[in-house]
């Protein structure tokens, strides 16, 4: 895959946006499709990216090849934008979780979004885009 144009805003996108870009059902795939396929837009995803598929799709769904398939899409697309947690991300993390009531897991996309600069992207309404930490992927696009 060739890299975004300079000066494009990355996006980071969670969990849900990759797995929804697979999903020919979902009334999210044309959005989710466009920003994980279009490679003049920059993304990058949190490592809990790659554990949330492998867990949903490989281990609960039983297509673990699919989700071998979307985390490969992640390393290609991404490449160096991937971010791992550390523990000021965590303390990050922690403080967006309470605040915001989230789970840690949530805060530690909206932590990493932040810690980078970039805009979190999200199909978690109710407690993300909802409380403006995140905006959905057709707002993206």
């Amino acid at each position: 895959m060739k890299p975004a144009s300079p000066g494009t805003e990355r996006l980071l996108l969670d969990a849900g946006i990759w797995h929804e870009s697979k999903d020919s059902e979902s009334a999210w795939v044309e959005a989710c499709r466009s920003l994980v396929l279009d490679t003049d837009q920059a993304v990058g995803t949190s490592t809990l990216a790659l554990y949330e598929i492998a867990n949903t799709l490989g281990a609960r769904d039983g297509r673990a090849a699919e989700a071998v398939d979307i985390c490969r899409l992640i390393g290609e697309r991404c490449g160096s934008a991937i971010v791992a947690p550390d523990p000021m991300l965590m303390h990050s993390a922690l403080s967006i979780a309470a605040e915001h009531g989230l789970t840690a897991y949530d805060a530690s996309y909206v932590a990493a979004a932040r810690r980078e600069g970039w805009t979190l992207v999200s199909l978690d309404i109710k407690d993300l885009v909802s409380k403006g930490l995140a905006i959905t992927p057709d707002a993206a696009v």
